[in-house]
């Protein structure tokens, strides 16, 4: 594993499993909780993603990332989508509990996003960051409202994944020698064309850290009659994240509301209203054959929901924040780091607003020039 100067491994143990978190050294373990902020990152890949950010915080804030399980450093074991995100967050619950903090700051970056949003549901959090975060909804085969296209969520989960990508990730493949190796879907999926960097290896590294283990990444699938052939299965990380398991739109209807902040990118592949990553949005592209149509298996508008929520948000009293970033992809905590690292210090409280105090509705959109 490898860790940027100033930044430490170890392993917590909790009663569910051994976690992996990075820590910044220099950080003091009293910090109180207003000034401490824990990252949790996305599907394939692992906390060493957030060194960058961790690195660049104040030295009076307490910085921690967390490995889930099957990721990075902690224990690998079996993931229960039936669940939906909720072993994820589960296990985070622990390790802050082992750690002897209770609400904190939390910052989710795609899945890691949905594990805080599950997390907020059934803990205090002091706000929670978004960054390019799954739809409230969970990843494809739904409408606008949320309202699932089929019974059996055709199309989501593990049986989508791609099979190459899948068995490169087994063989630790470093290359860029073909489009499925996990070097060319970080180049061309996790950023713009734009994005360079001196740490790309160690981005491949966490996206090899990632378990394809019986119960882990992708997951398995169960045979569907409706189109495209396959529904969600019970189990691994892919299923975690389909309609029937997850859903996490009851935030609304919290009690108390942290403040919310949304960082997204124009240029996401991932997560957006057209994602490649979306079987409906392949086959409305001719890329899968046979596809029903628009009225049965519409691409998921996943940008659009969680807008939608998060105006519902609003409505019911919390506080959001939109930071729209043009021309940045699925990753703005690499490509612009100081946007995002500014607007999560004033989601925390720890910087005022440059524009004074920020209305419930704020939507700022930021041109890549910025």
């Amino acid at each position: 594993m490898t860790v940027f100067d100033g930044i430490a491994a170890r392993i917590i143990e909790t009663p569910r499993l051994a976690v992996n978190v990075l820590e910044r050294t220099a950080d003091d373990p009293k910090t109180p909780a207003e000034q401490t902020v824990v990252f949790v990152h996305g599907n394939v890949s692992s906390a060493l993603f957030w060194q960058e950010i961790m690195e660049d915080l104040p030295g009076d804030i307490r910085a921690i990332a967390v490995d889930l399980r099957g990721f990075g450093g902690t224990e690998v074991k079996p993931v229960d989508a039936t669940r939906g995100l909720r072993d994820f967050s589960d296990d985070l619950h622990a390790t802050l509990q082992a750690l002897d903090l209770e609400a904190v700051h939390l910052v989710g970056w795609s899945m890691g996003g949905g594990v805080i949003m599950q997390y907020a549901l059934e803990h205090p959090v002091l706000s929670l960051t978004l960054q390019a975060p799954v739809s409230p909804y969970g990843f494809g085969g739904t409408r606008r409202d949320g309202s699932r296209l089929t019974d059996d969520d055709a199309g989501c989960g593990g049986g989508g994944a791609n099979s190459d990508f899948v068995q490169r990730l087994r063989d630790g493949d470093t290359t860029a020698d073909a489009a499925t190796s996990p070097r060319s879907v970080f180049r061309s999926s996790y950023v713009s064309a734009g994005y360079v960097t001196g740490h790309e290896d160690i981005w491949v590294e966490s996206m090899l850290s990632t378990s394809t283990a019986e119960g882990n990444y992708p997951g398995d699938s169960v045979p569907s009659e409706n189109w495209p052939g396959f529904g969600v299965g019970t189990v691994g990380v892919l299923n975690t994240m389909s309609p029937k398991y997850f859903n996490v739109s009851a935030i609304v209807d919290l009690p108390t509301k942290p403040p919310i902040l949304w960082v997204h990118g124009t240029a996401d592949a991932i997560v957006s209203d057209a994602s490649f990553f979306d079987l409906n949005q392949l086959g409305k592209a001719g890329l899968i054959p046979d596809w029903p149509g628009e009225e049965i298996a519409p691409p998921q508008p996943m940008v659009s929901q969680t807008r939608d929520v998060l105006n519902a948000y609003r409505d019911a009293g919390g506080r959001a924040t939109e930071l729209t970033i043009e021309g940045v992809g699925h990753a703005p905590h690499l490509e612009r780091p100081g946007v995002v690292r500014r607007a999560l210090l004033q989601v925390m409280g720890y910087i005022a607003s440059t524009t004074g105090p920020q209305p419930p509705t704020e939507s700022i959109i930021l041109k890549s020039e910025d």
